[in-house]
């Protein structure tokens, strides 16, 4: 097999399996959704039609149900989105290895469970064909997406699998099988901190000190509301219990969350909310209402005349506010240029992940901006560690930033001067 022609989408009627299932039929593949009854496979068709915005109909997309698994034989690729569960997952591949046919790629798209994992144990066919597809949320609008080969993937797999990826207009970022892979296990180390951060200081002071202007599409608390608080908390304790590097303890997850989420506080999806509810700011403590200024360093920063401007004033800065943002901006820095050589080979694959999947000014694009040197001596002084890749740039003085993306993308301010 040289391509990809048709596929068949598992789990279709969740919003990822609906979602990516889209995408394939929208570049014309022959496209199948199966789900645990024809009602729910349905369901998910008429998500993908709607996510396609009338450029879809029902006969492009083939439904049906577990007991059609048969017709798997014949896929040039499964794409696995049942829900983040690594057992219901290993069942389902135990059921595919036997029905698959001996080309048949198949590809979760689990957001951070390991893929050699979840293939132990099948047969060696199997394994050779068996990857991760990590897309983003929803994957019709962000184009973001890590491909995740474990050892025992053949190298032509990954290769048609890229290609399907490129055609369907994804930029593609390849990670190494380690926990939540690149894109979560920085974005979540940076949203779960914040979190940890609010117990003290408050919700509404957090998403203020961390807006927008820090280069976001949303602040870090709104932007949990948004993922689900039981699917931070999934991710997080993920990472809590499989890392045991420097930002280990920065993805225990707060007491308070895991006593909301005990009670059905769940963001966005619940009647309670989550930190947010009906344009209410809610403290850790359920039904409490909070308001606060906006802090003065994001004040400063917010009217600043470009982004390099802001990011001056965050440097220069003084007192607790300022204090207090560095140091989450930096953890950012530093441990993104810092999984450089563990998760992803190159700077510019953890930029491109956190431009293209998280929409965050990626970290190179922060350093650029700081300057190199002056990023390590503010590094040094938080008592951070310097990445190899920073030290790098610094060395022979090169911008880590490659990628052509407009700084407006993430700055309020750079949009404003740009108008």
């Amino acid at each position: 097999m040289t391509k990809i022609s048709n596929v068949v989408v598992m789990g279709a009627n969740g919003s990822m399996g609906a979602a990516s299932g889209a995408l394939f039929a929208l570049a014309g593949l022959p496209t199948v959704f199966l789900a645990r009854t024809r009602e729910r496979a349905e369901a998910g068709r008429d998500r993908a039609i709607k996510l396609a915005k009338g450029k879809l109909t029902a006969d492009a997309i083939t439904i049906g149900t577990y007991a059609d698994l048969a017709q798997v034989s014949d896929a040039d690729l499964v794409f696995e989105a049942v829900c983040e569960d690594a057992a219901v997952k290993r069942a389902i591949f135990e059921t595919l290895d036997r029905l698959r046919g001996p080309k048949t790629i198949v590809a979760s798209v689990t957001s951070g469970i390991s893929i050699a994992s979840l293939c132990a144990g099948r047969s060696e066919s199997f394994r050779s064909h068996f990857l991760g597809v990590h897309l983003f949320n929803p994957p019709t609008k962000i184009v973001g997406c890590e491909l995740i080969a474990h050892p025992g993937t053949d190298p032509g797999v990954v290769a048609i699998t890229r290609d399907l990826l490129l055609t369907l207009g994804r930029e593609v970022v390849e990670t190494r099988d380690t926990p939540a892979f690149a894109g979560n296990r920085l974005g979540f180390k940076v949203l779960n901190e914040v979190a940890q951060l609010a117990a003290t200081h408050g919700v509404a002071y957090m998403d203020q000190l961390v807006g927008t202007h820090t280069g976001r599409a949303l602040p870090p608390l709104a932007t949990i509301d948004l993922v689900g608080w039981d699917v931070h908390a999934a991710i997080v304790d993920h990472l809590f219990a499989s890392t045991h590097d420097v930002a280990h303890d920065q993805f225990a997850l707060p007491r308070y969350m895991r006593e909301g989420i005990a009670v059905g506080r769940l963001g966005r999806k619940s009647a309670l909310g989550g930190f947010f509810r009906d344009g209410k700011v809610l403290l850790p403590e359920p039904g409490t209402s909070s308001t606060a200024e906006v802090p003065p360093i994001a004040a400063a920063m917010q009217a600043a005349g470009s982004y390099v401007a802001a990011l001056e004033v965050l440097c220069a800065a003084e007192g607790p506010d300022a204090q207090l943002l560095r140091k989450i901006i930096l953890g950012y820095i530093s441990y993104g240029l810092g999984l450089v050589g563990e998760v992803v080979e190159r700077p510019r694959d953890i930029d491109r992940i956190m431009a293209h999947g998280f929409c965050w000014a990626p970290p190179g694009m922060l350093v650029d901006a700081i300057g190199p040197g002056r990023t390590i001596v503010m590094l040094e002084r938080a008592r951070l560690p310097v990445p190899e890749a920073l030290l790098q740039a610094a060395v022979h003085q090169r911008p880590l930033f490659v990628e052509p993306i407009d700084p407006a993308r993430f700055f309020p301010v750079a949009r404003a001067a740009a108008a």
